[in-house]
């Protein structure tokens, strides 16, 4: 433990990999990555750099000194032009075309983009991994009879599988924005300090061709297809609203599953993993929380709530730039792809196929024989129509039978006798073995196994076939 704050992020929640993207060493070397890609684009263009001034460069893209930039840093009050000293000291040959007709938005935003793409691709693939196993769980238990709600209210049935495609379905449409957002990212490029690359005109002696040739030879370099069309010295502000829109979608579907979960371990029909050590509470030794779950849900409301950061600082932006945005981005846009994914690596938990979610079919058995009956009446109706009987006789019957029984369960605490009570009464001329007979839970359950199945087959397969299954380790830090 230390006597200075940390963030929970990186003690309990985030993983390693998504930890550096948005460390120090992530964006001081793409920092450098970037001056190397423009001093060898102006190198090639025809300006006064040479390949050993781009070979210096390249060869110190990794040993950042710290500590000197940081000098640097508390001298000049400018983070950029302290990297430019620190690197120029560490080639000196080069020092003197480092950052040559860039501003500071070159690397910083640049930067920005470049550590959103893969800290995007990281999120993809834990997303792909949890859809596949959520698909796998959906199709295992496609069959199994259970309780549907509305209104949180016994409605008719669904299966446990088909639920499971809720969950499932929502993930995928926040994969297709994913894929949009990530789809469509640019970099800034070289546009100068009000977006009109006045500079590299200058550089370039009024050659427009080389000035465009210029941004393309670093766009490829970083591996993008384009640059944006126009900024002003910075690229949209919009962007990083975009791409947190796309994680707090994340975080709602997250939110959805944990929420049910948790409902669905109250009801003891389907729980959590639970570890043979595991303590469920200090005070009370036989509880079983469903921490994971909860925690999902809390990490979710935070991200949802830390979309509003970038819409702010989107709508705020003055003119050409302002820099009200920058502590408040490299904040927020961290926290969410932080916290989305330790979301995404306690859902990979949960849903693990091996050691995931647990199902009592019993449990959910008895639970819906006990509100089957009410739902079942309908059919009884009409079973006993073909008998001879009539309809509204029959539903008038029904009706007042049903509050007897419903008053049994709940002002005595008794099980739902209904079934009994029309089998003894001589109006629906039924046995209780017929009725039983119809009260078969799985003739109540419609298309579920078949819209599982095509569920898999239309919409899951096609996106696994595509992108692959990782094989990522799902852990909880604490």
């Amino acid at each position: 433990m230390t006597n200075s704050y940390e963030s929970p992020f990186c003690t309990r929640y985030s993983s390693k990999e998504m930890q550096f993207v948005f460390s120090a060493d992530k964006k001081f070397t793409t920092w450098r990555r970037l001056w190397v890609a423009l001093a060898r684009a102006e190198m090639k263009l025809g300006l006064n750099v040479t390949q050993e001034q781009v070979d210096e460069l390249a060869a110190h893209i990794d040993d950042v000194d710290y500590a000197k930039a940081a000098e640097y840093e508390k001298k000049f009050r400018h983070d950029v032009m302290a990297h430019v000293h620190t690197y120029g000291e560490a080639c000196p040959n080069a020092k003197g075309i480092i950052h040559l007709g860039a501003t500071s938005c070159y690397v910083g935003d640049n930067t920005d983009v470049i550590i959103m793409r893969d800290a995007l691709k990281i999120v993809k693939r834990k997303l792909v991994k949890v859809i596949d196993q959520l698909a796998k769980f959906a199709d295992k238990y496609k069959a199994l009879p259970c309780l549907a709600y509305t209104h949180l209210q016994p409605a008719q049935l669904t299966t446990v599988g088909k639920r499971a495609t809720l969950w499932c379905n929502e993930l995928l449409m926040d994969l297709e924005d994913l894929d949009f957002q990530l789809g469509r990212l640019k970099l800034l490029g070289s546009k100068g300090t009000t977006g009109t690359q006045a500079s590299f005109m200058e550089l370039f002696h009024g050659d427009t061709d080389k000035v465009k040739e210029l941004e393309k030879l670093i766009a490829e370099e970083m591996g993008f297809d384009a640059v944006v069309p126009v900024s002003g010295q910075t690229y949209s502000r919009k962007v990083d609203f975009a791409v947190c829109q796309v994680l707090a979608a994340i975080a709602q579907s997250a939110m959805k599953f944990g929420n049910d979960i948790r409902l669905l371990q109250s009801f003891k029909e389907i729980e959590e993993p639970f570890e043979k050590t595991q303590i469920g509470s200090s005070a009370m030794a036989y509880k079983r929380n469903p921490m994971r779950d909860e925690r999902i849900c809390s990490l979710a409301r935070y991200v949802m709530c830390d979309v509003l950061n970038p819409a702010f600082t989107a709508g705020t932006q003055w003119f050409e730039r302002t820099l009200d945005d920058s502590a408040n981005k490299r904040i927020s846009v961290a926290e969410a792809f932080l916290g989305v994914d330790a979301i995404l690596n306690i859902m990979l938990n949960v849903t693990d196929p091996e050691n995931g979610l647990v199902v009592y079919e019993k449990i959910i058995r008895k639970r819906v024989m006990a509100e089957l009956p009410f739902m079942a009446t309908e059919n009884i109706i009409m079973d006993c129509c073909e008998r001879g009987g009539s309809r509204q006789e029959l539903h008038e019957r029904i009706r007042e039978l049903s509050m007897i029984a419903g008053a049994h369960v709940k002002q005595d605490g008794l099980d739902n006798d209904l079934a009994d009570l029309i089998a003894a009464d001589p109006m629906f001329n039924v046995t209780k073995e017929q009725l039983d007979e119809i009260m078969k839970p799985e003739n109540y359950i419609g298309r579920c196994p078949q819209q599982v199945e095509e569920f898999i087959e239309n919409c899951v397969k096609p996106v696994i076939e595509a992108n692959g299954v990782s094989d990522d380790v799902a852990e909880i830090n604490v």
